[in-house]
This record gives C-alpha cells, sequence and structure tokens, in this order.
C-alpha cells in the first residue's frame, strides 16, 4: 500500500512540474512533507539554484508548541520571511503532490502571511 501511496504521489508530482516553472522573477516554492517534518524551498529553476530554504527543524520552530499544522504555518512565515530578505515577492506554489490540506494548506497560507504573493 505504501508503494501504491508514493507512486500516486510522484505520478502527481510529474504532472504538476510539466506546468509549474520557476522564473528568476517568480520562482517556485516547492514543499515536501514527511510524516513529522515539512520542508519549503524558494528554487529559479532557470538557473537550478535554491534561493532560501526553510523547515520545522529550524530551532526556533522545532522548540514551539503546537500541532504540526500549527508549526507548518510557521514554516510559510519563515520562509516568506527569507524570502522576502532576498527580493522575491511573489512565487508559484508547488505542492509536490500533495492534496491542498492540512500542513500544505498551513505553510501556504503562512508564506501569504508572510508577503508572499501566489
Amino acid at each position: 500500500m505504501a508503494t501504491d501511496k508514493t507512486n500516486r504521489r510522484e505520478r502527481i508530482r510529474n504532472g504538476i512540474r510539466k506546468k509549474v516553472r520557476g522564473t528568476a522573477e517568480r520562482p517556485r516554492l516547492a514543499v515536501f512533507r514527511s510524516n513529522s517534518e515539512i520542508y519549503a524551498q524558494v528554487i529559479d529553476d532557470t538557473n537550478g539554484v535554491t534561493l532560501v530554504g526553510a523547515s520545522s527543524l529550524v530551532k526556533e520552530i522545532s522548540s514551539a508548541a503546537g500541532t504540526k499544522s500549527e508549526k507548518s504555518k510557521l514554516v510559510g512565515m519563515e520562509v516568506a520571511r527569507r524570502a522576502k530578505e532576498k527580493g522575491v515577492d511573489s512565487v508559484v506554489f508547488d505542492r509536490g503532490g500533495y492534496k491542498y490540506h492540512g500542513r500544505i494548506k498551513a505553510l501556504a497560507e503562512g508564506a501569504r502571511e508572510g508577503g508572499l504573493n501566489f
């Protein structure tokens, strides 16, 4: 069952990646979710570089009390803050094959509250 879920997510992810491309003006906000943690990166696909990244392993976020969804929102706000420091205002959201629900949605809302447009 686990391999079926993984294969399904990979197929969906590949379909999303065919359509979603990050540019220097509008990079891609990519999300990876494990069972316990969540990771976000802002990526410029034309140059093949990661501009900024944040995860729930960051000391301030991991020490914060709350649910995984609440920590995901903090990760979104953190990645938005770091992106704003690099001069990035708008991004393309890449949900990584996950449903736009729960922790993924919380991360997106946190990034929007942090000032990113997508």
